[in-house]
């Protein structure tokens, strides 16, 4: 099979593994920084734990995924900027996260032996 078909499914999961991890450690935030109430914690343990669950899911040795992951979780991070702390990614912000996608696709798609 061709690389390029698993792409949409493996990038579909990357996104919901770094959403499951942002909201995981963004409610732990709102409560330590923003005075939030502790019960924002009960969601958050749930969330780390779907992202721990998700990354079961990816097709590649573990080490590969969470090195890959990083490139994902840039751009979800850099979105979650945008859309959630109302802040817009600059250039800067473009081109880094353009390179993490970069690096991502060379280590989930490189051929291999």
């Amino acid at each position: 099979m061709e690389w390029w078909l698993g792409l949409p499914r493996v990038a579909g999961l990357f996104v919901l593994t770094a959403l499951a991890e942002i909201i995981g450690c963004y409610l732990p935030w709102l409560v330590l920084r923003e005075g939030r109430s502790l019960w924002l914690l009960a969601p958050a343990a749930v969330s780390l734990a779907l992202f721990a669950w998700l990354l079961t899911l990816h097709p590649a040795a573990a080490g590969r995924v969470y090195a890959a992951y990083g490139g994902v979780y840039v751009s979800v991070a850099l979105l979650w900027l945008w859309l959630v702390d109302g802040i817009r990614p600059d250039r800067w912000d473009a081109l880094g996260c353009s390179l993490a996608l970069a690096g991502m696709l060379v280590i989930m798609f490189a051929p291999r032996a």
